[in-house]
């Protein structure tokens, strides 16, 4: 077996990383990023990239600070599928907790689609507890580039920051 290290850094998202971030989603996806970014830049929202030295987003997601006043809402946590389940997510919440404590903040909320039992999984083990239930939806792009809304069921964690 052969070990690969790979030494992360996080650091703010920028609009020149898109164009190499089409693991995380769609066209469409990636365009609404970038009008989160426009959010971040005033400072309503953080967006994270987690890079190895390649400094090409390898991760990301973000930490919105208006959906609920005092806490820090992570969204759009995404791990380039291929590097899943190699501690690039944990990385990835902690870089994003950190920014919550560093506005003074000691709470941390998310949703997670109720399907989605493996980032639950982590989620759980990262100290995150279920509070509440709640359906979303969003719109996605389909293959053929059209939009249909998406409709899900989310459990509600949130975590205590020290």
């Amino acid at each position: 077996m052969i070990s690969v290290v790979l030494k992360l850094s996080a650091r703010d998202l920028v609009h020149a990383d898109l164009a190499s971030c089409g693991w995380a989603g769609s066209d469409h996806h990636l365009a609404g990023v970038a009008k989160q970014l426009e959010r971040a830049r005033t400072g309503e929202a953080d967006y994270l990239a987690v890079c190895p030295a390649t400094d090409i987003p390898v991760a990301k997601g973000g930490v919105d600070y208006q959906i609920k006043e005092g806490v820090g809402t992570l969204w759009q946590l995404a791990v380039h599928p291929a590097l899943q389940s190699c501690g690039i997510g944990t990385f990835l919440v902690e870089a994003a907790e950190l920014r919550i404590r560093d506005r003074g903040l000691r709470q941390a909320e998310l949703a997670v689609e109720e399907s989605n039992l493996r980032a639950r999984a982590l989620y759980e083990r990262l100290g995150y507890v279920e509070y509440d239930r709640q359906p979303d939806s969003w719109d996605e792009q389909a293959p053929d580039g059209s939009l249909r809304r998406y409709e899900t069921m989310c459990t509600l964690m949130r975590k205590e920051l020290s």
